[in-house]
């Protein structure tokens, strides 16, 4: 019996320029890295600026400048920044989350809501979070009003993990009828990253354990819209770096990669290796990892 012949992944890097790449970007990107090199995959770079108040000019220049100086190539998207800027910023890509907005509204999927942020956190921590708006009939187009997807019932949701096949997951809690568009009418990062990775081909997304309820809110939004590709898409979601018990993340203010190996590079591979189950002498260059590495040796990072 012929094999059956699975398509070569295309995943992507998909940096926030809200603050510059640290520690953690880095490892989450040479994971996906190794995985597309080992599969003859693609990778495409997606750079996520819909929140332009956070974006700064010279976070969008560290993405590249991190990237080029580790060698950590990829094959679509933007190659400097002005293409970026001219070509691939989301800004660019408006009317296809427009499109998605308007289907979901034509179909009754959305509902207005004027809660404050603070005060929808507080009833999901409180597990007392029903979606208080729904009913109010607030005009979907008025001043200040946010989106949120009718998630009543929860229904599950299929999800192809990478290397693990198919489970069947609850949407979470904290995930109840989460906001499509923002109150200042801008689309809402999930629905922005749903139609991001089916425009682009997206068929495999390499992301943090953290994101993994995201993951649940993106596939149940995909199938509100219809969007069969990305709900065959395959997930892998790696293990966190911790510091000191804490995530490595921009809100954290966790240091530039830059700033903090540049010029040592060595040292930089040496220290994602070690949490990827390496040796050091096989983290002498990223040809070395990829030829070293498996996604059965990738550990949990143990925190300093």
């Amino acid at each position: 019996m012929q094999k059956l012949q699975l398509p070569a992944p295309i995943t992507r890097f998909a940096p926030t320029p809200s603050g510059f790449l640290h520690i953690g970007n880095i490892y989450s990107f040479l994971i996906t890295w190794l995985l597309a090199r080992k599969n003859n995959g693609q990778i495409l770079l997606r750079i996520d600026d819909l929140d332009q108040e956070r974006v700064r000019p010279e976070y969008v220049e560290n993405i590249f400048r991190t990237l080029e100086w580790l060698g950590l190539d990829w094959d679509l998207g933007p190659f400097s920044v002005e293409q970026f800027e001219k070509e691939y910023s989301q800004l660019r890509r408006m009317e296809l989350y427009e499109a998605a907005l308007q289907k979901l509204e034509r179909a009754g999927a959305v509902f207005g809501c004027d809660c404050s942020r603070k005060l929808v956190k507080k009833l999901i921590e409180e597990h007392n979070y029903e979606g208080i708006c729904q009913h109010k009939g607030l005009e979907l187009h008025g001043h200040d009003i946010s989106w949120r997807l009718k998630t009543d019932g929860m229904t599950e949701v299929k999800m192809k993990r990478y290397k693990q096949g198919l489970s069947v997951e609850a949407l979470p809690y904290p995930q109840s009828h989460f906001v499509v568009r923002r109150r200042d009418g801008i689309p809402a990062y999930h629905l922005a990253s749903v139609v991001d990775d089916v425009h682009f081909g997206v068929n495999t997304i390499v992301r943090g354990e953290d994101l993994f309820e995201s993951s649940v809110a993106q596939l149940y939004l995909a199938e509100k819209l219809g969007l069969s590709a990305f709900s065959a898409a395959e997930f892998f979601h790696h293990p966190l770096i911790m510091d000191g018990g804490v995530k490595l993340s921009k809100s954290q203010q966790s240091s530039s990669v830059l700033d903090e190996f540049y010029p040592d590079k060595q040292k930089l591979f040496v220290k994602l290796g070690g949490w990827l189950g390496l040796q050091p002498d096989a983290c002498g260059s990223l040809e070395e990892m990829l030829d070293a590495f498996s996604f059965k040796r990738v550990e949990r990072a143990i925190s300093n």
